[in-house]
């Protein structure tokens, strides 16, 4: 079940796009691997705008999620990458349908 998650909203430097584009693609991989994170959509709202949105079952997933590898360089990475820091949003889930396993 799926019951929170995470809106992340991006904005990047001139110039910067491809970077965020490559970031993006290449953290799939770490998050196929991360059990508690059921859905994760890497997203380009816009020239410049990126976004990205997850869902957990519970906090403690998403709370192990915001300490991961993904986030850690994220992070590390903003000042070079973004106009401004990430802004990183936890919500709750209403609704949801996704594919049965």
């Amino acid at each position: 079940m799926v019951n929170v998650g995470l809106y992340v909203r991006l904005e990047a430097k001139p110039e910067k796009e491809g970077e965020i584009e490559t970031f993006l693609r290449g953290s799939l991989p770490i998050i196929q691997s991360e059990k508690e994170t059921v859905a994760w959509f890497a997203l380009r709202l816009g020239p410049t705008t990126y976004g990205i949105f997850n869902a957990f079952p519970d906090d403690a997933g998403r709370q192990k999620h915001l300490s991961g590898l993904v986030a850690e360089e994220l992070m590390k990475n903003a000042p070079d990458l973004f106009t401004q820091p990430p802004t990183i949003e936890s919500v709750d889930v209403l609704a949801v349908k996704l594919p049965q396993r």
